[in-house]
């Protein structure tokens, strides 16, 4: 290393290939880990050096402490028993993606400051349309997470309006009608982040009652929009959900559509984890009315092996996107910006990581035949846990599994619903505890229950099998 300089050549060489060689084989067993690190706060904290170094460190030496450090505090989502939350994949293309964008270092703002980048994330979105089996006609764009893709399409939908001059004069102090946004009540909490960074407000994020297989009620939406219309609100937005967070139900999107064309509501449908389903030919069904949506927003960085973070963000309507967000100062005019897509009108952030890299390495490496047949063979997986459940003594599946996620509880006799909850708590923890699972819980209702959620490569039969010998062990 020059006094001025970066680190030399030969060094970073050296280092690199000892750090593929360490990546090759995480990959190859990550299950040599506990897949949850020992829950103490403060623990990696207190390895720490409290202080910066004043000298430079040699490469090799920060790599040990990486080693002893860091490595000990982290929860390995790559690890084959993560079956928490939504389980997910840093596959091989993607984490070579990451290489490639880390060293190109590209900042998307403009066409002009990554011309491949822009033209190439206008390319690999449209893959994912044609992979989901939706009409042509979306424009497309990769944010960091669905929960900015909702924010930005709830900006959108309060821009829908133009009349209303909300860019320019905002909400506060006007004499402007409450505006209501509506979605099921097992719709996640982004919705309502969104609101309250729109100056919406979460009390005006309306939640609709659900049927019995936890679906959004159609009857309900139009009844609560017309109440509202007749109190003086102005409804703007419906958000349904294509695989809720807590038990991937599915909304009736098709009638949800209907209700939104004939109150001129905008239409955003939550994908984030279910969406990908498209993929597999006989689950596309499961997005029936997706192409009637103003927009759709879909997380290859759940259940399309693409490594955090990768949320890709379809809209019919982009010029009303654009509208919301597009502010171009004069150190960022150009020449050619009438004639290119500039992603940075689309949405609040200037900058912007070359994202698209990853998700075409990713689609080129498994292709839609491969992905279909991974996504197909969670779903089995799912299936196949669901029926050792449904077969034990004092076991019971808690909704339908759609997807690769299924909710369960134990209930043995003569506790209530109190101690049953606290009793599945604490299998929860036991499970936890063993190191080679990880689970997670949800309430349906005032209902606690465990999930296990399948989405990892690396997960086969074994691991479910003794996911459910833990829990079994966990109940006594």
């Amino acid at each position: 290393m020059t006094e001025f300089g970066d680190i030399a050549p030969a060094e970073f060489n050296a280092r690199a290939h000892e750090l593929v060689e360490w990546i090759t084989r995480y990959l190859e067993d990550p299950a040599k880990y506990p897949v949850l690190p020992p829950l103490v706060p403060g623990a990696t904290t207190a390895l720490l050096a409290p202080s910066p170094p004043r000298e430079p460190e040699p490469l090799k030496n920060i790599f040990e402490d990486f080693e002893s450090q860091i490595l000990p505090g982290i929860t390995h989502w790559n690890h084959p028993g993560f079956l928490a939350y939504f389980a997910n994949t840093a596959s091989a293309p993607g984490v070579l993606a990451e290489f490639l964008m880390a060293a190109l270092n590209v900042n998307g703002m403009l066409w002009r400051t990554g011309p491949a980048a822009t033209e190439l994330e206008q390319m690999v979105t449209d893959w994912m349309r044609q992979l989901l089996g939706l009409s042509p006609g979306w424009f497309g764009m990769i944010n960091d997470l669905a929960s900015t893709s909702t924010l930005y399409a709830l900006a959108a939908a309060r821009e829908a309006d133009p009349s209303l001059d909300i860019r320019r004069k905002g909400l506060a102090g006007r004499d402007l009608p409450t505006f209501r946004v509506y979605c099921s009540e097992h719709a996640h909490s982004s919705v309502d982040k969104a609101a309250m960074t729109l100056g919406i407000g979460s009390d005006n994020v309306v939640r609709i009652p659900a049927d019995e297989a936890f679906r959004m009620r159609p009857d309900a939406l139009a009844a609560a929009i017309a109440a509202d219309r007749i109190a003086g609100h102005r409804p703007i937005a419906v958000v349904a959900t294509v695989g809720t967070t807590s038990m991937t139900s599915v909304d009736p999107v098709s009638a949800i559509a209907d209700v939104c064309e004939r109150e001129a509501l905008w239409l955003h449908v939550d994908g984030a984890y279910g969406g990908v389903a498209g993929a597999v030919p006989e689950l596309r069904h499961l997005l029936d009315g997706v192409d009637r949506a103003d927009s759709f927003v879909v997380n290859p960085h759940k259940w399309l092996f693409t490594p955090m973070d990768c949320s890709v963000m379809l809209t019919r309507r982009p010029d009303v996107l654009k509208r919301a967000f597009s502010l171009v100062a004069a150190y960022l005019e150009t020449a050619e910006q009438d004639t290119v897509i500039n992603y940075m009108d689309y949405g609040f952030q200037l900058g912007r990581r070359f994202r698209a890299l990853k998700l075409w390495m990713v689609i080129k490496a498994f292709g839609s035949d491969g992905i279909a047949t991974r996504i197909r063979h969670h779903c089995e997986l799912a299936t196949t846990f669901a029926g050792w459940i449904a077969k034990e003594a004092n076991w019971e599946l808690s909704a339908p599994h759609p997807f690769s996620t299924v909710c369960f509880r134990h209930t043995p006799a003569g506790l209530d619903l109190a101690a049953t909850n606290r009793h599945n708590a604490a299998i929860l923890d036991r499970v936890n505890s063993s190191g080679d699972i990880f689970i997670s819980h949800t309430m349906l209702g005032s209902t606690y229950v465990l999930r296990v959620a399948i989405g990892n490569l690396r997960t086969e039969l074994p691991h479910l099998s003794r996911a459910l010998s833990l829990l079994q062990a966990a109940t006594v």
